[in-house]
């Protein structure tokens, strides 16, 4: 994509967000779907074309760890260790919300998942929207497409604008739930489960990473804590 064509993508991707429509744009893992996440309509939307009700609820991508503590009650220090070493990335993290948030992203059970992903285009949306609630491009149960393309097809009209990236083949973000003891892996993903376990409990420096090792066998995801 041109810079002259990132920026007309980025003009209407503004316009159709602040309208509380949805965007497909590429992240740093795969395509998701994107919408203002204090856009009631807009989350309405996610949560209709995810088809799974709303006892899944949606992740929300975020610009900065400094919007973190606006947005959660408190940050567990394996989540400040997680956040230190791999955000900007693939990980998104579940952590206790704060009270009084005006969204609805589903049942979170006072929970909220967090992800900043180390993709320019969705974080220049971030920082002009705020928030954006977040999910991967596909229904309910089927793996997000690695072409815009098949993503139009399968979304179809339920989408007000697909942002086309070229091809997305990486795997989705690993998901972590911090909001009790520890770090619990809920979906494998592009960051190794002993690696979270490592850089959680302070076997590295903090920012710092574990020796990089072979690429995990993720299987199945887990569709409870889908997310981009």
């Amino acid at each position: 994509m041109s810079v002259v064509e990132a920026e007309r993508a980025r003009a209407r991707a503004l316009a159709a967000l602040r309208a509380g429509d949805l965007v497909v744009a590429p992240t740093d893992t795969v395509y998701a779907v994107v919408g203002d996440a204090f856009s009631p309509g807009a989350t309405a939307r996610l949560l209709a074309l995810k088809q799974r009700g709303r006892a899944v609820p949606l992740p929300v991508v975020i610009r900065s760890p400094r919007q973190v503590s606006g947005l959660v009650e408190h940050i567990p220090e394996a989540g400040e260790r997680l956040m230190a070493s791999y955000w900007p990335g693939p990980l998104t993290l579940v952590l206790p919300a704060a009270e009084g948030m005006t969204w609805d992203l589903g049942e979170t059970r006072g929970t909220v998942s967090l992800r900043m992903p180390a993709a320019d285009f969705v974080l220049d949306l971030v920082a002009e929207i705020g928030p954006l609630a977040c999910t991967g491009a596909s229904r309910g149960g089927v793996a997000p497409a690695e072409e815009v393309a098949q993503v139009r097809r399968h979304l179809a009209a339920d989408v007000a604008l697909y942002v086309d990236g070229g091809p997305q083949t990486g795997p989705q973000s690993t998901v972590v739930d911090v909001t009790r003891e520890g770090a619990q892996v809920l979906r494998p993903g592009a960051i190794p489960t002993e690696h979270i376990r490592q850089v959680a409990e302070g076997e590295v420096g903090w920012g710092s990473r574990p020796t990089a090792s072979e690429p995990e066998d993720i299987g199945e995801p887990d569709r409870s804590a889908e997310g981009g």
